[in-house]
């Protein structure tokens, strides 16, 4: 094809059997593309593409990867922002007619591409090793292994009593990822053998996430990572319908482990539901009492300890 376009914090280049798609490296990108670096698009992969009109007059490019093709668009189930899309170009409005010409040209490289049918994913996943902090702990990804280190100050009764978590990707049947910019934001390991609390504070396979902890542009592309490592090592949940709305049923979440969370069916502790784990007296008093000596070695202020303390004592 040949053609190239430039526009706000991307450029594409229209090749032969894919779109090849680099994001600036601008203050005013988002954080997300900055990491990306940059996105090959292969045609076979695209389920539309479409022209549009932006803000102030401008022309808006978007192709929609197929389901189950791109590890992270399967991963954000529709919850990027429009100025987070990897496949989303703005242009002037003079470029109007370059746009519908190049869109058109990619709609019939798609339809005239082969469909694979072994379920692998087209595009690549992001680059391992992995790691990011959470509300509650951190979490990192070398390729074969998922590893969850809890904060003394941030974590869970649950969790602290559970302790740090390794998970091998053979265990795995997807994740479930929610921006950290709504309420509720987590990162959760979907397990095959199911069995876990509907709450992600309370879950060990699972990192609470804010927009300071967690962000879109570390969190998303680590929950990708996992996802593909999971699906190459044979995990077992399907992709999720096109274009999902926010935080809606994503079916990489209809994996019983997070179905019974949601609905406190069959598989969750004794407290079902979306109810919080109760620890029992004698665990919140050996946590104070750990918080205590923490703060007797001065590795917790005044202040830190009463917090903590206070979370502790409210979980009873």
């Amino acid at each position: 094809m040949g053609e190239v376009l430039t526009g706000v914090h991307a450029t594409w280049e229209f090749g032969t059997d894919a779109v090849h798609i680099r994001y600036e490296r601008g203050v005013r990108t988002p954080r997300l593309l900055q990491v990306l670096g940059e996105r090959r698009l292969p045609y076979e992969a695209v389920a539309s593409v479409e022209t549009g009109r932006g803000r102030r007059g401008t022309v808006v490019l978007r192709a929609r990867p197929r389901p189950g093709t791109d590890p992270l668009t399967d991963a954000a189930d529709g919850q990027l922002r429009d100025s987070a899309d990897p496949y989303r170009l703005v242009l002037p409005a003079d470029r109007e007619g370059l746009a519908e010409r190049c869109a058109r040209m990619v709609r019939e490289a798609a339809s005239g591409s082969g469909r694979r049918r072994n379920g692998g994913f087209l595009l690549p996943a992001p680059p391992v090793p992995l790691q990011f902090g959470g509300r509650d702990g951190r979490v990192s990804f070398d390729g074969r292994e998922v590893f969850f280190h809890w904060s003394l100050t941030g974590a869970s009764a649950a969790k602290w009593k559970a302790g740090d978590q390794t998970f091998p990707v053979e265990r795995l049947a997807g994740v479930e990822w929610r921006s950290p910019r709504g309420t509720g934001g987590h990162l959760r390991l979907l397990l095959r053998e199911g069995g876990q609390p509907a709450d992600p504070a309370e879950d060990p396979a699972a990192v609470v996430l804010g927009i300071v902890h967690g962000a879109v542009h570390d969190s998303l592309p680590f929950a990708a990572a996992v996802l593909a490592a999971a699906r190459a090592a044979g995990g077992t949940a399907p992709a999720p319908s096109p274009h999902s709305a926010h935080a809606a049923h994503s079916v990489l979440s209809s994996h019983p482990a997070a179905s019974a969370a949601r609905a406190g069916g069959p598989g969750l502790p004794a407290a079902a539901g979306s109810a919080r784990y109760r620890s029992d007296a004698a665990d919140i008093a050996d946590r104070i009492r750990h918080l205590g000596e923490l703060r007797g070695a001065g590795l917790l202020t005044d202040e830190e300890f009463t917090t903590k303390k206070a979370q502790l004592l409210a979980e009873l």
